[in-house]
Formats: C-alpha cells, sequence, structure tokens
C-alpha cells in the first residue's frame, strides 16, 4: 500500500512545551484524567474529565488497541546498558535496540540474549532464551518510578506483543467501559512510532512496519457502524489499512500526514504527543494544522499533562 506523505517541513512539527508539564506519573484514578475535546464542525473547545467522556459521544462504536505491553527491557552488566525487545520475528528470535552498540559483537551473549546480527541504528537481531522477563520499558522522558507496572497498560490488554503502550487507552477503567460499545483490534507497538522525526522534510522519512491483526467478526461490525470512535493512533493506522484493502492480518507502514483522506475513522480520543513525531502529524491530519498549534497552545496555557501519563483529547 503506497500513500504519499504530505510535503512539510518537519519544524512545523514544534511546539513549546514548559518541562512541569510532561506527566511522570499517571492519575490517581484512570478516569479522573483531563480531557480537552475539539469539536470539527463548530470549533468548539470544551474542557472536561475523562469520566464524562459517554456525555460527548454520539452514538460511536468506541475501537480499542488491545495490545499488551511485554517486559521487554533487559539490562546487561558488560558492558553495562540494555537490550529492549521490539518485536518477535519467529520463535525465539527478536529483533530488538541494544547499547552500547558500539561495543556489542554478533555472537555475544548477555544472560537470556545472544545477540546475532547488527541491523543498523542500534537494532539487533537476537534469540532470547524463554520469554521475556525483563522491566517494564517506560518512555525516557518518564523518570520517576512506576510503582504498578500495570498502570502501563490498559485495562482491557491481552495480546502480548508491543514495546510501548497504546497510551490513549490508559484512561479507562472498566466502569467506564461497560457502559460503551466496544470493538478490539490489535496493534503491535513498536518505538518508531515515537521516535523524533530526524529529517528536514517529512515525506523524507521512514516509518517502519508494525504488526496487527483483527477477527472477521470485529472488522464487520466495525466496517459497518455508523461512526467510528477510534481510541489511539495505533487504532487509526490499523483502521485506515483495512479499509483501503489491507488484509485482516499483517503489516501496516500506514504514514498518516496532514492531506490524508480518512474512509473509516469518524472521531479520534488521542493523548497529548511530543513535538516532530509522526503521531503529531496523524492528529494535524485529523484535526487541521492550524487547529492542532491552537489545540496544543491552549491545552498548554490550561496546564494539561502531556505524554504517555497525561490527560487526553477528544477530536470529534
Amino acid at each position: 500500500m503506497t500513500i504519499s506523505v504530505a510535503a512539510m517541513d518537519v519544524s512545523e512539527l514544534d511546539y513549546e512545551l514548559p518541562p512541569e508539564l510532561i506527566a511522570q506519573r499517571p492519575a490517581a484514578r484512570r478516569d479522573e484524567s483531563r480531557l480537552l475535546v475539539f469539536d470539527r464542525s463548530t470549533g468548539d473547545v470544551r474542557h472536561r474529565r475523562f469520566n464524562e467522556l459517554p456525555a460527548e459521544l454520539r452514538g460511536e462504536l468506541v475501537v480499542v488497541n488491545d495490545t499488551r505491553v511485554v517486559p521487554a527491557r533487559i539490562p546487561i552488566s558488560s558492558p553495562r546498558g540494555e537490550v529492549l525487545l521490539l518485536e518477535r520475528i519467529d520463535g525465539d528470535v527478536w529483533e530488538g535496540l541494544a547499547r552500547p552498540t558500539r561495543r556489542l559483537k554478533p555472537g555475544q551473549r548477555h544472560g537470556p540474549v545472544e545477540l546475532l546480527e547488527h541491523l543498523g541504528e542500534g537494532r539487533w537481531r537476537l534469540r532470547l532464551d524463554g520469554e521475556p522477563h525483563g522491566e517494564t520499558p517506560l518512555p525516557p522522558y518518564i523518570t520517576a518510578p512506576l510503582a504498578d507496572p500495570e498502570r502501563y497498560q490498559t485495562v482491557y490488554a491481552r495480546e502480548p506483543g508491543s514495546a510501548a503502550a497504546p497510551t490513549a487507552g490508559l484512561h479507562f477503567t472498566p466502569e467506564l467501559l461497560a457502559g460503551l460499545d466496544v470493538e478490539r483490534v490489535t496493534l503491535h507497538v513498536g518505538l518508531d512510532t515515537f521516535r523524533p522525526v530526524s529529517e528536514k522534510r517529512l515525506e523524507s522519512h521512514r516509518i517502519h512496519g508494525e504488526r496487527y491483526e483483527v477477527a472477521p467478526a470485529a472488522w464487520e461490525r466495525i466496517s459497518g457502524a455508523e461512526r467510528v470512535l477510534a481510541v489511539g493512533t495505533t487504532t487509526v493506522r490499523t483502521l485506515e489499512t483495512l479499509v483501503r484493502g489491507g488484509p485482516l492480518t499483517g503489516r501496516t507502514e500506514l504514514f498518516i500526514t496532514p492531506g490524508f483522506e480518512f474512509r473509516r475513522v469518524d472521531a479520534l480520543l488521542t493523548n497529548f504527543h511530543l513535538p516532530r513525531s509522526t503521531l503529531l502529524a496523524l492528529v494535524m491530519a485529523f484535526a487541521g494544522i492550524e487547529e492542532t498549534r491552537r489545540l496544543y497552545r491552549l491545552a498548554v496555557d490550561e496546564r494539561y499533562r502531556f505524554y504517555s501519563f497525561g490527560d487526553a483529547m477528544l477530536i470529534l
């Protein structure tokens, strides 16, 4: 599937964020986080709590990504560093990031990990003994320890395979979900989703593929729904891949940028994303470039909490 990427200077994905607005810990209760609501049809903005989400919906089928983060961060002692599992390739063979890469060599063993081949950019093909039993791979901007690793999992997570959480879903509680019409898809999140765009032009950035799977009955419901609310950018990429003829099980390299035509997603629930990220480009594609900039400035002014453990935004 080939989708043309918008010609765009990456500096257009910049914004100013005071460091104290980067959430270091989750809210005491998942659904007590704040919710900024933007209505594209009217331009109205409302400030809500996440537990008020049902009052803002218009009969949408709520589609969530039920991937589960694996305990993928494995420390190594000599040289001091770590291996971060990204994706199971086949059986006990994985792709991962390892550092310090310059001091590592193929054939070396570090605990349960045997390095097989350096793939470039710190990526390795490696063999892992048994199942992952490392630490929860929190993003680098979260420096505070996480008391309960389950807070970096959604309450509906069930399919292990992600290197990072689909964070828009972290706000849901079982009680809130029980009052909504919900369907599931699975996309295993790779760290590439979150890495900053390093090229000067957005169209020069290469996005790596991620594995997804959708049950036939789930896609039948989703494709036939009057309106769909996608919970998170990973869900958006999955649905917009399928509606363009993608198989129910496969990989997606869909890169959504301003100018993209959304064919199945009618509303988007998302967190506030890093500057110069492909996720912010996706939000700009859905809400509009200038509208997104305005909303982010407003969120900063109103002291919303940003990134993985931060607050959420609903775009109708």
